[in-house]
């Protein structure tokens, strides 16, 4: 048996690991865990923090991936690296905020992509079929 010490998420906990032959058999035991007891008593993780009943209540929040610094300031970015199923909306459309925008199709996944703000789109960058990375600029609202 070997010990190691794995950290999750902040928090720390021991965990003892057999190595087993090719065969499933147990393997003979390392010289340093031969020293160790066999079967030490491992602490338990401390108790996460309780969340407060108005805490538990609220909904998750969605990270938002922020747009890169030559992206410019009405432009919409792409969250994710995919391919633009489609385009809601063509230059001079009023939108409104939370309105879909334009579908992204990433791991077989289809994403709408919304307006993060009323406006008019000033600009459209991509077309149904192209490919998209990371920040890449879908559109423009002004």
């Amino acid at each position: 048996m070997r010990r190691f010490r794995v950290i999750v998420n902040g928090l720390a906990y021991e965990v003892e690991v057999e190595e087993l032959a090719s065969d499933g058999a147990v393997a003979a035991p390392h010289a340093a865990a031969a020293a160790s007891p066999a079967h030490a008593p491992v602490p338990a993780p401390p108790a996460p923090a309780p969340v407060p009943a108005a805490e538990a209540k609220k909904p998750a929040r969605k990270a938002e991936t922020p747009a890169p610094a030559a992206a410019a300031a009405g432009a919409i970015t792409s969250p994710l690296p995919g391919t633009v199923l489609d385009v809601k909306v063509q230059v001079g459309d009023a939108v409104s905020e939370g309105q879909v925008v334009a579908i992204l199709e990433a791991m077989k996944m289809e994403n709408e992509i919304t307006a993060p703000h009323a406006g008019s789109v000033t600009a459209v960058h991509v077309k149904a079929g192209s490919a998209v990375g990371l920040g890449d600029a879908l559109l423009e609202i002004g």
